[in-house]
């Protein structure tokens, strides 16, 4: 009898070395997916870090609009301030002031230069 009881003893040692080994496995398993999920759809993960890298892009771009912009208005202030007849022309055009001795026509029926209706 002591060889079958040693025998039960094994053969129950082992189903709980199986079932506290197939426990961690899963309790791992659960663990690693949880831990996933977190780096593909979390605050920092994947997802996150592509939207951040376009918004970057984005933001990259209108730097480089302002860039743009702030360059032709400083050769516009530059022409401005040491130009006369950059002066004249802007008077004559967003003012209406001509010289005196020049003369003004008003052409009607048709349509102003730069294409706007």
């Amino acid at each position: 009898m002591p060889a079958t009881v040693s025998r039960r003893q094994t053969t129950l040692e082992k189903r709980r070395l199986l079932r506290s080994r197939r426990t961690l496995v899963v309790g791992l398993g659960f663990v690693v997916c949880l831990m996933l999920t977190d780096a593909l759809f979390g605050d920092k993960g994947l997802l996150a870090l592509a939207r951040t890298r376009q918004q970057q892009r984005a933001l990259a771009a209108d730097v480089a609009r302002s860039h743009a912009v702030n360059a032709r208005m400083r050769e516009e202030i530059r022409r401005l301030t040491s130009d006369p007849t950059a002066i004249e022309e802007l008077a004559k055009r967003d003012l209406g002031l001509i010289k005196p001795g020049e003369k003004l026509f008003i052409i009607r029926d048709v349509p102003p230069a730069g294409g706007a209706k």
